[in-house]
């Protein structure tokens, strides 16, 4: 079959399978199974498809219209520009959360500082900070160490030297470390953050959006939080208070519907200035305050 056939049955199989971009995953894995850019199939594309490049594409599509994610079957997924190695260890980068980069950038207002990232994943939002400011020192934690690796292997492939990785639940590595124990670049017990960002599970145990498309596939340690989504939530904004430098910002991935009780969480703590910004589907996905 050429390549052009193999994309249109496989787009339609995916459509009856329920994916919400059936077209552009067909495009996706397509490329990933042969190895030809999208530029090339769209020129070429009524060219005859090698066997072992079709049974490839086959197993791929198989595998999508069963559910897996596009980024864990490629090993792979843009965020903000850049390529991030992806595992099924930690969550997919969404677009979305490019809302928090922005607004932790738009508080950056010294030429130097610190941003610490927690629960960093992939190290999507530690490594996108870190390339658009490469005079800030970058933490990013994750209680998973195979998360911890992958967001080093990141940093290492797209050759960002001022973003550090460490395992830590939360501030746990922060408050125990000793100078001697640490890493080189890590930050030394009592280090201050200009900046303090998180995207953290926010996610009710009852949600019935847990068992939908990719989420399904997700780690639930990263998805779900006691108390409707809301306990790691409060309890960052509650810890996060003694890690800030004076004036110091954080900034609060959370769910489309919880920006009012963040809002509350956060003036009632002493943050000030509290504000939501929109998603680009014009939810309020994040919430931020800063400490004076």
């Amino acid at each position: 079959m050429t390549f052009d056939a193999l994309l249109k049955n496989a787009a339609q199989r995916l459509q009856l399978a329920g994916s919400p971009s059936p077209r552009v995953d067909a495009e996706v894995l397509m490329e990933f199974a042969t190895g030809r850019s999208r530029t090339w199939l769209y020129t070429w594309g009524d060219s005859e498809c090698p066997t072992w490049e079709h049974a490839r594409f086959d197993a791929l599509i198989a595998a999508r219209a069963q559910g897996q994610p596009v980024a864990y079957l490629t090993g792979e997924r843009e965020f903000w520009g850049l390529p991030l190695a992806t595992s099924p260890t930690t969550l997919i980068p969404r677009p979305d959360t490019e809302t928090l980069v922005e607004a932790a950038l738009a508080r950056a207002s010294t030429p130097t500082g610190r941003l610490l990232d927690l629960g960093t994943g992939t190290g999507a939002i530690a490594l996108a900070f870190a390339s658009e400011k490469p005079d800030w020192q970058v933490v990013g934690v994750d209680v998973r160490p195979e998360a911890v690796a992958l967001a080093a292997h990141n940093a290492r492939t797209l050759n960002i030297t001022n973003a550090t990785f460490l395992v830590s639940d939360w501030f746990s590595a922060l408050r125990s470390s000793s100078p001697s124990e640490s890493s080189p670049g890590s930050p030394s017990p009592g280090s201050t953050f200009e900046i303090i960002v998180s995207n953290p599970p926010y996610i009710a145990a009852d949600d019935p959006h847990l068992g939908q498309g990719d989420v399904r596939f997700e780690p639930r340690s990263a998805l779900v939080a006691e108390a409707d989504g809301m306990a790691d939530l409060l309890h960052l904004i509650t810890t996060a208070q003694a890690f800030l430098s004076p004036g110091g910002w954080l900034v609060l991935e959370h769910g489309y519907q919880q920006a009012p009780s963040v809002r509350q969480a956060l003036k009632l703590a002493g943050y000030q200035s509290v504000e939501s910004v929109q998603d680009m589907g014009g939810h309020e996905r994040v919430t931020l305050g800063y400490l004076e």
